[in-house]
């Protein structure tokens, strides 16, 4: 599945995002309201993990009532330390879909994920697999092929490739590949994309096989079965 995570708390984040990951999901993190409500309300999303508590004018609560009021139906899991009962009726209230306090357990936290999709009347079966042209990836076993080949990747080319499958025809700026493949929020000053990306155009497209991975001038990179 595909997992919003909205927490401005660095340490949380790291376990979540890492163990989610573990567990072939694939996850992009935002620390602050502003940014929560951007990817919020733009990009479509399995599921919504929010802090209620965050940086800045917009806080948790707000970003889901907001989701609710345009029609938007995503199921969200509230994750806080205000654990009474009063707070715990108020997030369901605000539009919340679960609600679990902090601190909690990452399998507790995963279950409750799984339980939102099932009775989710929107959340279609987790996604196990991508294909673009005659690549295939396999999230669940992390398999790579083309054809009949198989390609082996690191960890951080499969991520890399899994960005970019699911961005198919869409350009996808090294701004994003930082954000959603390294979990940066600022510019390393290093060439760590191109170099990664030169990686990983070697390895998908063998001799005599049609290109796949498009650089974009001026702008980025774009997966598509065209070529």
């Amino acid at each position: 599945m595909k997992v919003l995570l909205v927490e401005d708390n660095e340490r949380v984040a790291r376990f979540v995002v890492k163990g989610l990951r573990e567990a072939g999901h694939t996850v992009e993190h935002v620390d602050n309201g502003r940014d929560g409500m951007f990817q919020a309300t733009g990009e479509p999303f399995d599921v919504i993990v929010m802090d209620r508590m965050l940086p800045g004018d917009i806080d948790g609560l707000t970003i889901i009532e907001t989701l609710r009021k345009m029609g938007t139906q995503t199921p969200v899991l509230i994750l806080s330390a205000l654990s009474s009962v009063d707070e715990r009726i108020k997030g369901l209230r605000s539009g919340g879909d679960d609600y679990l306090t902090k601190p909690f357990a990452f399998g507790e936290l995963l279950a409750r994920l799984d339980a939102l999709m099932r009775r989710s009347p929107t959340g279609a079966a987790p996604e196990t697999s991508l294909a673009v042209g005659d690549l295939r990836m396999n999230l669940l076993s992390r398999k790579v092929t083309r054809g009949e080949r198989a390609i082996a990747l690191q960890n951080q080319e499969f991520k890399l490739l899994e960005y970019l499958m699911r961005h198919v025809d869409q350009v996808v700026t090294r701004t994003m590949l930082l954000e959603g493949v390294w979990g940066y929020h600022f510019d390393p000053q290093t060439n760590v994309v191109d170099v990664h990306i030169s990686k990983l155009r070697q390895k998908i497209e063998g001799e005599g096989e049609p290109p796949l991975l498009r650089t974009v001038r001026n702008a980025g990179y774009m997966m598509t079965a065209g070529g």
